[in-house]
Parts: C-alpha cells; sequence; structure tokens
C-alpha cells in the first residue's frame, strides 16, 4: 500500500540535525486517506518505546511527512529510520514550538489512529 502513495519531498531544518535536510517519503495525510481513517488522534510509536499522540488535524494542516530517505540515503535504524515522522519546520513559524518537536518520531514501526 505504501509504494501505492504519491513520493514528497521536503527540505527543513530538524532540532536533531545540522543545517537543512532534504527528505523524501509520503504525506501522513494520504496514508490516513488511502485508509479512510476516521479519528481525532493518531499515536506514534517508536522502536525504543517512545509513543506520542498527534492531533490528526496536524495531519490535515500540515505536509507532515513520513520519511524514509534523508539527502537521498535510504534512512536506517541507526540513523532515524526506517520511517521518520518530519513536519515542514521551516514553512510554519508555529512548527518551531517545542510541543512540535515531540511529535517528530524517528524509528518509527507502528500508528495507531483513535
Amino acid at each position: 500500500m505504501l509504494n501505492a502513495l504519491p513520493r514528497e519531498r521536503l527540505t527543513t531544518h530538524t532540532s536533531v540535525t545540522d543545517g537543512r535536510q532534504t527528505f523524501e517519503g509520503f504525506l501522513v495525510r494520504d496514508l490516513l486517506d488511502a485508509l479512510a481513517a476516521d479519528g481525532e488522534t493518531v499515536t506514534a510509536l517508536a522502536l525504543n518505546d517512545y509513543r506520542v499522540e498527534i492531533p490528526i488535524e496536524d495531519f490535515r494542516r500540515y505536509d507532515v511527512l513520513l520519511a524514509d530517505t534523508m539527502n537521498e540515503q535510504r534512512l536506517t535504524r541507526r540513523d532515524k529510520g526506517p520511517l521518520w515522522i518530519v513536519y515542514p519546520r521551516d514553512d510554519h513559524l508555529e512548527l518551531q514550538d517545542i510541543r512540535y518537536d515531540y511529535r517528530w518520531v524517528w524509528q518509527l514501526h507502528r500508528l495507531e489512529i483513535d
């Protein structure tokens, strides 16, 4: 299913890397639409058991990427892969607030929709 979604590219700063990075993947919004997901919250779970609840409105309002590459390199566990939730931080001043930094889940392995 993921391979059927359109690929997108996003260049932005992160709070954990130096300079602007270019990410590729697909929009979380497109995944939710493909699943006909209905809910108010997405719980993102990482391989290290980190979990955070993200309002589904984030994915409707912003072009949040589920990235599998950074700077044309496939993300691995060593560099925050296999998937990383990436917000368009440079495009919206409000996304530079620390509460959004907690939603940048790397080593993502599951999304739960509530």
